[in-house]
């Protein structure tokens, strides 16, 4: 398998192999090759049916029945590779050669990459494009960037201040405490404060703490197991106590959640059922829902025990087995690689949901979750050791 974008003859071309055919799309136009002309490429696939879009014209490939997974576990290479005999015959049309020219604001998956010296895992012979300390993005917020003896300065819109323009005017004299953060409320020229895990109040100088914890809906809290280099991922299992009255909400996601590839075991309500969905390594399994079950929402505890043992799923609802199913009798992938993450009502500020679980579930969770244990621990896991903002006290009623 491959995905390969390359310049041949003046045009851009995606090609990539899913197993059975390679797929060629080629832009109708081509690029400046005057060295100053800057453009934009955005190029992927959405299961095997690909899209090209050059300076906003697109092309696009439709799907054919076949293989939908792009199964590669080596580097990512930019600009070249380590070895060009490394390079698959059928990615590229001839033969293959190092790009020069410049690049800039790489994102796969809606993450950037960092361009930097010390941040890609390795690389040869690349420098410095801009020649000066401006970059593209260095002033934030629509700033403009002057270059300095010193190195440079930044011009900053009205409603922006700081040394690149990445704090808003509102929050330069605020009072936000401990760790806090500060989120400017444009609208009324004025400012919340957003608590990081253990604190509360208006200015999240309260201290507070909990064993029941209460999330309102732009809440999380990310737990990293100190025990995950020990645990055998062939036979994972978590449970733990909600309670909700909303229909829709992402209860609990083990994964590290960073890219498409990334295994999860995932617990959440949809459409007011329970939903358990467990990806371990090729393509997302199809959702386990029990559409008997509506009595998740209504306001009342509920204990809930997902357990995997290699490809079987078996689900409890109050003790009671409401789900039991063997995801891939193949046993192709048996382990659950979650990277000893496990985020709880949802993800960190500014990533929703709906966008991070590509729609398997579409809120964050509102409610309450206490007694979470993770494999056969004898211990309840401490969410108040765990990172994460707005999360109250779920045994106080404010």
């Amino acid at each position: 398998d491959f995905l390969c974008i390359s310049l041949v003859n003046g045009f851009t071309q995606l090609r990539y192999n899913l197993g059975d055919t390679t797929v060629i799309l080629q832009t109708l136009q081509k690029v400046h090759a005057n060295g100053t002309t800057w453009h934009s490429l955005k190029a992927g696939r959405v299961g095997n049916e690909g899209y090209l879009d050059l300076d906003g014209i697109n092309i696009t490939q439709k799907a054919s029945p076949g293989m939908n997974a792009l199964d590669t576990h080596t580097d990512f290479f930019v600009g070249g590779v380590s070895s060009l005999n490394l390079v698959n015959s059928m990615a590229i049309e001839n033969e293959p050669t190092g790009f020069t020219g410049c690049i800039r604001e790489i994102v796969i998956n809606n993450r950037e990459l960092k361009l930097t010296a010390t941040d890609p895992k390795g690389g040869a012979n690349v420098g410095d494009c801009d020649g000066t300390a401006c970059g593209y993005t260095v002033c934030k917020n629509s700033g403009t960037c002057k270059v300095e003896n010193s190195g440079f300065s930044c011009s900053c819109p009205q409603e922006w201040t700081g040394t690149t323009c990445e704090q808003s005017i509102h929050c330069s004299q605020n009072m936000c405490g401990s760790q806090a953060l500060c989120i400017p409320q444009l609208s009324s020229f004025s400012y919340t404060c957003v608590c990081a895990l253990g604190w509360s109040g208006k200015y999240c100088n309260s201290e507070i703490k909990f064993y029941i914890a209460k999330f309102v809906g732009n809440s999380y809290i990310k737990y990293t197991d100190p025990y995950y280099g020990k645990r055998d991922l062939q036979h994972s299992r978590i449970s733990l106590n909600f309670t909700t009255n909303q229909t829709e909400g992402l209860i609990v996601w083990m994964g590290k959640s960073e890219d498409e590839d990334n295994d999860f075991l995932a617990i959440g309500i949809a459409s007011g059922t329970l939903k358990v969905v467990i990806n371990l390594g090729e393509t997302i399994s199809v959702p386990l829902m029990h559409s008997k079950y509506y009595t998740c929402c209504d306001g009342r505890w509920h204990f809930v025990t997902v357990v995997q043992n290699q490809t079987c799923i078996k689900v409890y609802l109050d003790e009671e087995l409401i789900l039991f199913e063997d995801i891939d009798p193949q046993r192709k992938y048996t382990a659950l690689n979650y990277g000893g993450i496990c985020y709880f009502g949802g993800f960190e500020i500014g990533r929703k949901v709906s966008i991070v679980t590509t729609g398997l579930f579409q809120k964050e969770f509102i409610g309450k979750i206490k007694d979470v244990v993770l494999f056969q621990d004898s211990k309840k896991i401490q969410l108040m050791k765990a990172e994460g903002y707005n999360v109250y006290d779920g045994n106080s009623e404010n």
